[in-house]
């Protein structure tokens, strides 16, 4: 494991301390708030972060469209609880699948079903990226929308 692999998921665990953290202070009717209609809640986007881990983890193997699809519809968060525990169970699946790849592995191209192609280490900096936006838009939520300050440091 290269020290730039470490140093990434690093980061991702700092994203998903400080998403729990955030989990911690709401309530379970705070995931039906939706500040702008067409978009999502924050128990979606809660959801929605709760995969990412494993998700971006599936593209970054080459996962067809059909095969995203399929675990898209197949996962489902109600709880606080839920996605609580999902979230470090997907953090720490990420973690030990990239702690054991080789460096060749790492440098390996892989093309996502739309067309991209990254190599494995930088579909890692793409769920660093991913998982910082989505935490960001939660926090706007809660703090712009809601006022619902969770007082989460979002860096270290």
């Amino acid at each position: 494991m290269n020290n730039y692999c470490k140093s990434a998921l690093h980061q991702i665990k700092v994203a998903v301390t400080t998403i729990v953290e955030m989990i911690e202070k709401l309530e379970e009717n705070d995931l039906q708030k939706r500040p702008t209609p067409s978009k999502h809640s924050i128990g979606e986007l809660l959801e929605h972060l709760t995969i990412i881990c494993v998700a971006d983890s599936l593209i970054s193997d080459g996962a067809s469209q059909d095969k995203m699809n399929k675990f898209y519809s197949s996962i489902s968060y109600k709880s606080l609880d839920e996605m609580k525990e999902a979230l470090i169970d997907n953090h720490q699946f990420l973690e030990d699948k990239f702690m054991n790849y080789t460096e060749v592995e790492l440098h390996e191209e892989v093309s996502a079903y739309w067309g991209v192609t990254y190599s494995r280490y930088e579909w890692l900096l793409e769920i660093v990226a991913h998982i910082y936006h989505h935490r960001g838009q939660l926090h706007s939520m809660l703090v712009h929308c809601y006022g619902i300050d969770p007082k989460t440091p979002l860096f270290e």
